[in-house]
């Protein structure tokens, strides 16, 4: 059975690396409510350490630091997490317009309209550039 290329990519995303699996379980762990109970303990000690702060200015800046540099980290993995989903619906999409299009082709020669239609499903979703 010849191997088309969504096969091949779908091969090849089933192998994810050491950072796609480390986003899956961050994303994995942030997505539930647990993890926002975390966040209200931190903000809640926050707010009693007041007293062991030599100025409001430090205790300030130590949240703003804190929370800016958990929100960079937790916007790019999550950000990473919502791509490679994107393209995973992207391919299974591509995947149906191919298979699609193969049934149209095979039923093409009988029909010169659904033959134009073939065509156009191809360069609509770039099954042409694929092949």
């Amino acid at each position: 059975m010849e191997r088309n290329g969504a096969a091949e990519s779908r091969e090849q995303a089933d192998r994810p690396g050491p950072f796609e699996r480390f986003v899956d379980a961050v994303n994995e762990k942030v997505s539930r409510a647990p993890f926002f109970a975390v966040i209200l303990v931190a903000l809640a000690a926050w707010a009693v350490s007041y007293p062991l702060w030599k100025t409001t200015t430090k205790w300030e800046l130590a949240l703003h630091t804190g929370s800016s540099i958990l929100s960079l980290l937790l916007l790019v993995l999550l950000e990473n997490a919502g791509r490679r989903s994107e393209e995973a619906a992207q391919e299974k999409l591509n995947v149906l317009a191919e298979a699609l299009a193969a049934l149209m082709d095979s039923r093409a020669a009988d029909d010169p309209e659904l033959d134009e239609a073939v065509g156009k499903l191809r360069r609509a979703v770039g099954l042409e550039e694929r092949h």
